[in-house]
């Protein structure tokens, strides 16, 4: 599978890495055929899609849009406590639908 990623222009690296997310990532998750409630992998091409069409303008407005939205926090984290932190979350959604 041939997999693109948006290369940010100051930094000469996918844009995905603003996101905390990594290509080895991306590709678990296209290689996977179980995914989480309400994706599949019509959803997940099209939200690869979005990414690497998107312009550095569309993509800062978006991070933008993220540290206004008054019902999350943005921080910046090691690395390697983002699989912990996702877990957490995670916990955290299915523990709201309960």
């Amino acid at each position: 599978m041939h997999v693109r990623f948006y290369v940010d222009p100051e930094t000469d690296a996918p844009h995905i890495y603003k996101h905390g997310i990594d290509e080895e990532e991306v590709m678990d998750v296209m290689k996977q055929r179980k995914f989480p409630r309400g994706w599949d992998e019509q959803k997940v091409r099209r939200v690869l899609r979005h990414y690497e069409q998107q312009t550095e303008d569309e993509a800062v407005a978006e991070d933008e849009a993220a540290y206004e939205d008054s019902t999350q926090a943005i921080m910046e984290v090691p690395k390697e406590l983002v699989p912990t932190i996702r877990e957490l979350i995670a916990k955290h959604k299915r523990s709201r639908r309960a």
